[in-house]
């Protein structure tokens, strides 16, 4: 497994200090595509070897910060066709590996550990036993990986190569369904819980409560683990992508609204997701007859549909050209507030 070169779960820290977190398994040459998630603030709830840090939770604020005091890691990917953060290789001054992170903690043997850390440990190692995989495939991101979680924060762990996310998966479902017997760690989100995710993700992401509750209990990537929230990202190794920054070419098309039926969902899980679709139906935007795949870089919106069922979705509609292929049409959903995914195993036309 590559270890050595930042992907999706990884994070990156400037010459300036400042932490971005890296999205996708494929970037270019001499940079790295991630967004900024903390920075140095004397008013920050976050410490680190005294040295206060606050958390960027908006992509606006994200944006604004960037605008105003370090504009250099604003730029436009020339595949990609889009404005986006990006972190020059020159600029970076360290690279946080989550699996490293997780080595380093069990290393520790319990001296040292902080008690998320300790609970952290405990969740790697029941998933090692019970899903069979080796531990190197198992990381810890988000801010335990940083140094920088609070008593409140939760647990965030990566699960890196397809064979070795399917049995992590299957391994969580089988422990979620054992939630409601005595002494049982793992658990499914209650109403509680549920409530208050929705509501942070509501602002990017209205779907209604009942829809997303719906959606939710269907789910093994986010969960509680002895009553801390836990969520887990299932990423494939570089090696089973097979693609390169420069072999996909992108036009952007504006915003759209579809619906359309899942014919292919063996990428569901993963992050980035994707679904195969026909029977498109364009509701609002441009309307494409080759819009062939629904994807997402953010892991809000993986296992979210099922082959077979009809998905609702708003987006970015991007025309893919490929180096060795026939263009297409694909619609991205999260890199813009308001953009959603819902799916139904019907949808009547009337809704």
């Amino acid at each position: 497994m590559t270890r050595n070169i930042p992907k999706e779960g990884f994070a990156i820290e400037t010459i300036e200090g400042l932490i971005f977190t890296v999205k996708g398994l494929v970037h270019p040459c001499d940079s790295v595509i991630a967004y900024l998630r903390y920075l140095p603030d004397e008013k920050g709830d976050r410490i680190r070897d005294d040295v206060r840090y606050r958390r960027v939770y908006q992509f606006a604020e994200q944006q604004a910060i960037l605008e105003a005091h370090f504009p250099h890691y604003l730029g436009k990917d020339p595949c990609l066709n889009i404005p986006v953060q990006m972190v020059a290789k020159d600029k970076i001054k360290k690279i946080y590996d989550p699996c490293r992170v997780l080595g380093q903690i069990f290393k520790k043997k319990g001296n040292g550990c902080n008690q998320l850390e300790g609970q952290a440990a405990a969740f790697a190692k029941i998933l090692h036993t019970e899903a069979d995989i080796p531990l190197s495939s198992l990381g810890i991101s988000g801010s335990v990986m940083l140094g920088l979680d609070l008593a409140s924060s939760d647990l965030d762990f990566i699960v890196y190569g397809k064979t070795q996310c399917c049995k992590v998966y299957a391994a969580l479902r089988q422990l979620l369904e054992q939630g409601h017997q005595p002494g049982s760690l793992f658990r499914r989100l209650g109403t509680t819980e549920m409530v208050r995710l929705h509501s942070s993700h509501r602002p990017d992401t209205p779907i209604p409560f009942d829809e997303f509750k719906r959606l939710q209990n269907r789910k093994v990537n986010e969960g509680l683990f002895n009553g801390i929230p836990y969520f887990i990202r299932f990423v494939p190794d570089h090696f089973e992508t097979f693609e390169q920054h420069d072999d996909l070419r992108f036009e952007p098309l504006g915003q759209a609204l579809i619906k359309a039926r899942i014919v292919d969902d063996k990428d569901r899980i993963f992050t980035p997701c994707r679904y195969k679709i026909e029977e498109v139906e364009c509701l609002e935007g441009e309307c494409r007859k080759d819009i062939l795949e629904i994807v997402s870089f953010r892991g809000r919106f993986s296992d979210q549909g099922r082959k077979t069922e009809m998905a609702m979705a708003r987006g970015s509609l991007e025309r893919v050209t490929p180096k060795a292929a026939p263009p297409y049409c694909r619609l991205i959903i999260g890199g813009s507030p308001g953009d959603y995914l819902m799916t139904r195993p019907f949808w009547e036309k009337t809704s």
